[in-house]
């Protein structure tokens, strides 16, 4: 095998492949990375990855001098490509060694058997298309609610619910719910179903599925299977074989109170106030008609508060929150101003993006209503007795 490729270009896509790598492989072999030159002026490299969950594949623009197929270990192909002059690439694999030469820098690699490398499975059946930017949005603004214990496989997901031209996300780990709903462009307007992805796999690819190409998802419900598709390149992922919890029914459909706070000045608070409130993870919120008093810590540990203005609605609350949950859900706003309704303090809040305030009409808080796409669902910690 021989080829010349950018070096930008080829350590961009090591790395997107190598990332979807186990840490720890069971066998040797689905450590590695495949370099797939097929030859010809108009075929690209091929750089690939597959560990019987996840599979990742990049295509390269490349000059091809041979044409062959070699394996390599992933993570070190990716910290050699990440370390080269910013020159072209050249890479030459003669039996079992790769050549590697970049300006004055030369590598060499060893490389593993081929054939016993699996073979990557085939993208399902297309169910529809959406665009980059929109996507990768959604699955950053839910995927922040989703689980990182691996003992609660069902809390580890993003479920997405396809119901014709709607499509919703949602992901929980018991202490905070986010759901997103958004439109796409499905291959067939009569398709309903909903599958459990894992989040920290569809949260990766939806990173760099970007460009002007829609990224395309496909399903195949026989393989439990979800394919992603954009920009030269395609994932797939083994679905979760779990039962995601039953969560329209945890979302308040009243509140007895309402404030609309501008984020900025919010998180900059929280921030400051969490210093002294990390050891009991707990940011105490008191709202009145006009203002917000944050307040957290001790006579033990030090104390904080601070107040900021906001617009209120309803009899004064206090609650209090985890201020790590509370950073997350207003940092996945992706809005300037913040829209929180309540019931109790002992039950859950709902954070929403607001609208902007609309000057014509005097700017009252009754102008920011809450945007009802995205929703951020905050389990409240106990007040001290």
């Amino acid at each position: 095998m021989k080829f010349r490729v950018e070096r930008d270009a080829l350590a961009d896509g090591v790395a997107w492949v190598a990332r979807s790598l186990p840490t720890r492989p069971p066998v040797a072999v689905l450590g590695g990375v495949l370099l797939e030159a097929e030859g010809g002026s108009e075929e690209p490299l091929v750089v690939s990855g597959f560990d019987y969950e996840v599979s990742a594949r990049v295509e390269i623009e490349a000059s091809i001098g041979e044409a062959d197929r070699a394996l390599v270990s992933g993570r070190l192909l990716a910290d050699v490509t990440r370390s080269l002059p910013p020159h072209p690439v050249d890479v030459v694999v003669d039996g079992s060694r790769a050549q590697i030469t970049c300006g004055n820098t030369r590598f060499s690699l060893p490389t593993m058997p081929v054939e016993d490398y699996p073979q990557l499975p085939e993208m399902p059946q297309l169910a529809g298309s959406i665009h980059p930017e929109i996507f990768a949005e959604a699955v950053s603004q839910v995927a922040v609610a989703a689980g990182r214990d691996d003992t609660l496989p069902m809390l580890t997901g993003i479920r997405l619910e396809i119901n014709g031209p709607s499509l919703t996300m949602a992901a929980t780990d018991r202490f905070r719910l986010a759901v997103r709903e958004l439109e796409w462009e499905p291959a067939d307007s009569s398709i309903e179903t909903s599958v459990l992805v894992p989040a920290r796999t569809l949260a990766e690819a939806a990173k760099t599925l970007t460009g002007k190409d829609p990224v395309r998802l496909a399903l195949a419900d026989r393989d439990g299977m979800l394919g992603l598709a954009g920009n030269r390149r395609r994932s797939t992922t083994r679905l979760l074989d779990a039962e995601f919890p039953k969560y329209r029914q945890l979302l308040p459909t009243e509140h007895t109170s309402a404030a609309v706070l501008e984020v900025g000045p919010l998180v900059e608070a929280l921030k400051r106030v969490s210093l002294v409130a990390n050891r009991a993870a707990q940011v105490r919120l008191e709202f009145t008609e006009d203002s917000l008093r944050l307040s957290g810590g001790g006579d033990d540990e030090g104390s904080a508060e601070e107040q900021v203005g906001c617009e209120f609605e309803g009899e004064p609350l206090t609650i209090a929150f985890n201020p790590a949950y509370l950073l997350d859900g207003l940092a996945a706003l992706r809005t300037d101003r913040a829209h929180m309704s309540f019931t109790t303090p002992s039950r859950p809040a709902l954070v929403r993006p607001a609208l902007a305030r609309d000057a014509s009409s005097g700017g009252s808080g009754n102008d920011a209503r809450p945007v009802n796409d995205y929703l951020h669902l905050l389990m409240p910690v106990r007040l001290p007795g």
